[in-house]
């Protein structure tokens, strides 16, 4: 092989393995426009699987595989066209620092704006607290950062890791065995982190005691943009509804049982040392509720996207989006003429 093949050769697989640089930022949409992104699609390769091909366009475990109930999720098979679910609603609320949506497995960063910047969002995907293990809602602060940090677990995972035959040591250092990867940014929420991972097939998936886990090179370039007492608001929001010109778009989630508050003894520390005392104070965590039926986060999202603009769902479609639940955004209603109320349906 002569050397301007092999050149050839190494550009290529540079080109075919390199995950998109920034892939994952969006300018920020007018008013009245609350979606961004596109779906689209890519072909298997005979080595794939759903987690590699998730991996390099910036979706996790949940997004893939929902987007492509048929596939096999490790063998999809050389030439199988796989769907990319990169269009996404805005969570609602407001638009500034982090924005964790539990049941979507997604975080959106909005970074503050200098002036004649463009304002843009930045959405990454994300694992959350398993069932016995979950993450708080509620409002909180980035109060500390880490590079390279030092895992002490505590004792309840201690326990669990015992009782399964995989014992901890009290210390965990930095390294490949570090759950808490290169990166860690401490949470107000007493013990609580969003780190890397030295297992990132995992994002996007109820793997984690409590901790926000993203993809090493996710947090990498995150790290460097988050500033200390950047806000965080943790929200389970299943389903998403918002504008698209004139076009009223939802998106579906599976509803997760509703996240508990902090758990007493939380896991994934990066240090010893004891919560900030500032950690209640900023920290506004809520109670746990009863589940609410998909329905009922349809309404509360439509009477929020019409309190200043009219518009109809059809609700047939929104049942049948409903019952698909796959995260990908579709058309589901429509505006109203100006001077019509608010209504549901024609």
């Amino acid at each position: 092989m002569n050397r301007g093949i092999k050149l050839f050769a190494a550009l290529f697989a540079v080109v075919v393995f390199m995950r998109p640089a920034l892939a994952e930022i969006y300018d920020l949409p007018p008013d009245g426009y609350d979606v961004i992104g596109a779906v689209s699609t890519t072909i298997a390769r005979h080595e794939d699987s759903l987690v590699e091909i998730a991996r390099r366009h910036g979706l996790g475990y949940h997004d893939i595989v929902k987007a492509n109930p048929d596939v096999d999720v490790w063998l999809p098979g050389e030439g199988t066209r796989i769907v990319l679910p990169t269009r996404f609603v805005l969570p609602p609320g407001p638009r500034e620092g982090l924005v964790l949506n539990l049941a979507e497995y997604r975080m959106y960063y909005y970074p503050e704006t200098a002036p004649g910047e463009t304002p843009v969002v930045m959405t990454y995907p994300m694992s959350i607290g398993r069932q016995d293990w979950e993450t708080p809602l509620g409002v909180a602060r980035i109060t500390a950062k880490a590079v390279n940090p030092t895992w002490y677990p505590p004792k309840s995972v201690r326990e669990e890791h015992a009782a399964e035959g995989r014992p901890l040591p009290n210390i965990v250092p930095p390294g490949p065995d570090n759950p808490l990867g290169a990166f860690a940014m401490r949470l107000s929420l007493p013990g609580y982190l969003i780190h890397s991972t030295n297992r990132p097939a995992g994002v996007g998936m109820r793997v984690t005691h409590g901790c926000i886990r993203m993809f090493p090179e996710d947090i990498e370039f995150l790290f460097s943009k988050v500033d200390l007492k950047t806000k965080v608001r943790i929200i389970n929001e299943p389903i998403k509804l918002g504008w698209s010109g004139d076009e009223l778009v939802i998106e579906v989630h599976p509803v997760l049982e509703s996240p508990a508050e902090v758990d007493d003894e939380p896991a994934e520390e990066p240090n010893d040392s004891a919560a900030d005392e500032t950690a209640v104070a900023e920290a506004e965590v809520e109670l746990p509720g009863a589940p609410k039926d998909p329905l009922t986060f349809v309404t509360e999202q439509f009477i929020a996207a019409t309190s200043e603009r009219a518009g109809r769902l059809d609700w047939d479609e929104v049942e049948r989006l409903v019952e698909r639940a796959d995260g990908i955004p579709a058309a589901a209603g429509i505006a109203a003429p100006a001077a019509a109320p608010s209504v549901a349906s024609e």
